[in-house]
């Protein structure tokens, strides 16, 4: 029997031994898109202890918490932290099979040396170890970010921010790690939500023009996303419901703005008319100014009223949505191919049902402008599981080219998930292994050290076009 979580976790032949430890260990990390806060890093935060670093705002394990019956208080309620930690703990032990069993003892191991295993009659040992660690210097946001070999983090920005954490970042010369805005402007994109005219306020606002019509918030929008460009930004990201194509006229899409913006309520179909207006505007826009597309779809979110109305989005009431129309993502990408205005993409369902309907699509678009331009991307959320990685690079090995995939990210808000790059490179190798050791592949190492090395960082490098 193996030894829980030892130096080959997740490594089962000799060749996924020689691949990770050798190669896809030692290359640094590359963190695309996360929801880390800019602020923490340029502040460079010192957590008091590892409730607040692990519970503050993780609702993976808010979710697990509450499958276990524990009651709100000790989740996001007044408990002290002490006893969140514990609820967490004798949570924890119950989590066979889930991914967050292996992150979180990775996390202690990788960040604060504990060998041992978190349960209920471990937390309190645990909670002193990790808090007396903290007080050092080297746990603080910036000294997690340095021991985690990490070289560049985007972060997830929406178009009204001034980004003035970023600029502080940059200018700080004691920190040498890339801190990248990300475009995100779905609250610009959601015409349908509460709120949309105020955010239309704002955005005339903040970008000095008065936002009035369709074609003045394209103007809007071009001007922050310069803004944007010269903060460095490299990557854009929509999270809609799923990738809508419902053409319509310039006089069509100007009419559903104009009712919106005079309190009108629109229709299923206005809507989706806007949103394929704005879409087909924003890919031109990125591939004008070569930007990366990234698309995440397939949730429904906040699926708890009760619970939105008291503690609001994000705080584990989302679910997988099984409606993600590919003919509608395929005319989308064609009519944006067909003027010239595709850009480089990256494609993330939260349904795994959605595949092999992704590795179709892509083969349909590529071309010589960049290496697998158009992208499946990682395992995304409900699936970044050892079950989901395997079925997605499986998935797009077998109907693309898995050595051109820009590898993973940490989608989250800890300081500490970098040890899910580690999780994903295991997995990666131990899969590669497999199949040499199978007689599926040649057991060629120079070529394998350059596949599993590229997926694990090069190709994110060259992909999103970073300098570093």
């Amino acid at each position: 029997m193996k030894k829980f979580l030892d130096k080959d976790f997740l490594l089962s032949t000799e060749t996924a031994k020689e691949l990770f430890h050798k190669y896809a260990e030692k290359k640094p990390i590359l963190d695309y898109h996360c929801h880390i806060n800019p602020e923490e890093i340029a502040q460079n935060r010192q957590f008091e202890n590892i409730s607040q670093l692990w519970l503050g705002s993780d609702h993976y394990k808010w979710r697990q918490m509450r499958s276990n019956g524990v009651e709100e208080k000790y989740i996001t309620g007044n408990a002290s932290d002490s006893e969140k930690f514990q609820k967490w703990a004798e949570t924890l032990e119950k989590a066979i099979g889930n991914p967050l069993y292996h992150w979180s003892h990775l996390e202690l191991r990788r960040y604060f040396g504990y060998e041992g295993v978190l349960n209920g009659e471990t937390a309190k040992e645990v909670w002193t170890i990790c808090n007396e660690k903290l007080r050092e210097k080297s746990m603080s946001a910036r000294g997690m970010i340095k021991q985690s070999g990490v070289t560049l983090i985007c972060t997830t920005d929406d178009p009204v921010d001034n980004l003035e954490w970023h600029k502080k970042i940059k200018e700080d010369e004691s920190f040498d790690v890339q801190v990248l805005p990300t475009w995100r402007p779905d609250r610009a994109l959601n015409i349908g939500k509460p709120g949309f005219k105020d955010y239309i306020a704002r955005f005339s606002e903040v970008s000095g023009v008065n936002v009035t019509s369709f074609k003045t918030m394209k103007e809007a929008f071009r001007k922050r996303l310069e803004f944007f460009i010269s903060s460095g930004c490299r990557a854009t990201d929509h999270a809609p419901e799923y990738i809508m194509y419902v053409p319509s006229s310039d006089k069509e899409v100007e009419t559903i703005f104009d009712k919106r913006l005079n309190g009108g309520t629109l229709s299923k179909e206005e809507e989706l008319k806007y949103k394929t207006a704005f879409m087909l505007f924003a890919g031109g826009e990125y591939s004008k100014n070569d930007l990366a597309m990234e698309l995440h779809y397939g949730c429904k979110r906040n699926n708890n009223t009760l619970v939105f109305d008291k503690l609001g989005p994000d705080t584990g009431h989302d679910c997988i949505d099984n409606f993600a129309p590919g003919a509608q993502l395929s005319n989308f990408f064609d009519a944006l191919d067909s003027a010239g205005q595709l850009p480089r993409t990256i494609i993330y369902s939260l349904n795994p049902n959605d595949n092999a309907v992704i590795g179709t699509i892509l083969g349909c678009f590529q071309d010589s402008s960049a290496l697998s331009k158009i992208q499946q991307g990682a395992a995304w959320w409900f699936n970044d599981h050892k079950t989901g990685i395997t079925e997605q690079l499986t998935s797009l090995a077998n109907l693309g080219i898995l050595s051109n995939f820009v590898g993973m990210l940490t989608d989250s808000r800890s300081f500490l998930s970098y040890t899910r790059h580690e999780y994903f490179r295991r997995i990666l190798c131990d899969l590669i292994g497999s199949w040499v050791e199978n007689g599926e592949y040649p057991c060629d190492i120079k070529i394998l050290s350059k596949i599993v090395s590229d997926i694990s960082y090069d190709n994110a490098v060259r992909y999103f076009k970073f300098k570093l």
